[in-house]
């Protein structure tokens, strides 16, 4: 039996818009350093990030306000957010490892399983992927220290997956869990504000012009 209390399905909220906007504000910067296929896995896998996050916290929601226990918005969390980042890192990834072009390929949708280890593992490998391109990123600009920032949110994903095995019908693991995803999370946020004041936007990538 879950105990899920309004002040923590709220809170559940919280890393939810923090990665929305951090994602907002890397779509701006880095837009015009990605080809249309790159940019749309990106954006797009963002997206399905920010859905699922908060899918989630509006089922945790209405389960603490007894209105339903809508379990199908918990099931499509671990599918719609593994999947999610791992296009966002993709995209990301094509960005840097070669010149993007309007003729740039799109990714294949990788195929849903019924496991959570698989969703698990295709999420640490997405927002792995991201934070790697973003510590590349924040070398080129000569910012070494928000590499600390984004190493600290891969760490937290990592708890975070691992927090996902243990028993969430306990009120204080999803306590411990929503601490660690909000500074997973806030971290994140906070990196992507300090890479778009230190000029990511105008980044030169690849010593040429981008598509």
């Amino acid at each position: 039996m879950n105990d899920f209390s309004v002040s923590m399905a709220l809170v559940d909220y919280i890393p939810v818009i923090l990665f929305a906007i951090a994602a907002v504000i890397l779509q701006r910067d880095l837009y015009n350093k990605m080809s249309k296929g790159a940019f749309a896995l990106f954006a797009g896998g963002t997206i399905f990030v920010t859905c699922a996050g908060a899918l989630k916290a509006t089922w945790k929601l209405l389960y603490a306000l007894g209105v339903c226990d809508f379990e199908a918005l918990n099931a499509m969390f671990f599918p719609t957010q593994s999947i999610g980042f791992l296009l966002a890192g993709i995209g990301i990834l094509a960005m840097i490892c070669h010149k993007q072009t309007e003729s740039a390929a799109f990714a294949v949708v990788p195929p849903v399983f019924s496991g959570t280890f698989v969703f698990v593992g295709l999420m640490v490998a997405g927002l792995g992927i991201m934070d790697v391109v973003l510590c590349v990123l924040s070398a080129k600009l000569k910012k070494p220290a928000l590499i600390a920032l984004f190493v600290l949110s891969f760490v937290c994903s990592l708890c975070m997956g691992y927090l996902s095995s243990q028993d969430f019908a306990e009120a204080s693991m999803n306590w411990i869990a929503e601490g660690v995803n909000v500074v997973g999370q806030g971290s994140l946020l906070v990196g992507a504000i300090l890479l778009h004041q230190g000029g990511l936007a105008e980044l030169k990538l690849h010593n040429g012009e981008n598509a």
